[in-house]
């Protein structure tokens, strides 16, 4: 009776095929961060929401846009937040990673150009299964403040360590 399981396999393996030409992620909020001139990197942040029945994970990243993409994360490290560059991100199936200031984010270095605001910036996603997936997202100003949640609120016109 062994029938019924190649045909069983035989299905398995047309519905595989067929998900695999679907883009894995659904890609929201994707901006990368506005930086003034003469600046070598910048950040970009999205909404990675994985729709299906199986953990797809990010292994690498490319843009035009800079020389190279690397995919970081902020960890307290004896009570001071480090940026450390992370060999992946999962996004569990079913689930969803957040990459936002102050956590998961992709770090473009060596930018090629100046990013100017309104400008959209090609990114390609690369996952550990050997696919890809393509987004632009739009150059934004990102302001954020060390207490918490509420950066959104905090005032453009202040600023960090102005040499004074």
């Amino acid at each position: 009776m062994m029938l019924p399981r190649t045909l069983l396999l035989a299905t398995g393996l047309s519905l595989v095929s067929l998900s695999a030409l679907a883009d894995p992620l659904n890609i929201e909020d994707a901006q990368v961060r506005a930086v003034p001139p003469g600046s070598q990197a910048s950040a970009a942040f999205m909404s990675l929401k994985n729709p299906g029945e199986q953990d797809v994970v990010l292994v690498d990243a490319y843009s035009p846009a800079a020389d190279v993409l690397e995919l970081h994360n902020h960890e307290d490290v004896d009570g001071v937040m480090q940026m450390r560059q992370v060999p992946q991100i999962v996004v569990p199936a079913g689930g969803a990673a957040e990459l936002a200031p102050g956590g998961l984010h992709l770090m473009l270095i060596g930018l090629s150009a100046p990013l100017e605001e309104g400008e959209l910036v090609e990114i390609e996603l690369r996952f550990e299964s050997g696919t890809s997936q393509r987004l632009e997202a739009p150059v934004k100003r990102i302001v954020v403040d060390g207490g918490g949640q509420h950066g959104e609120k905090h005032e453009q016109g202040h600023s960090h360590g102005d040499g004074h």
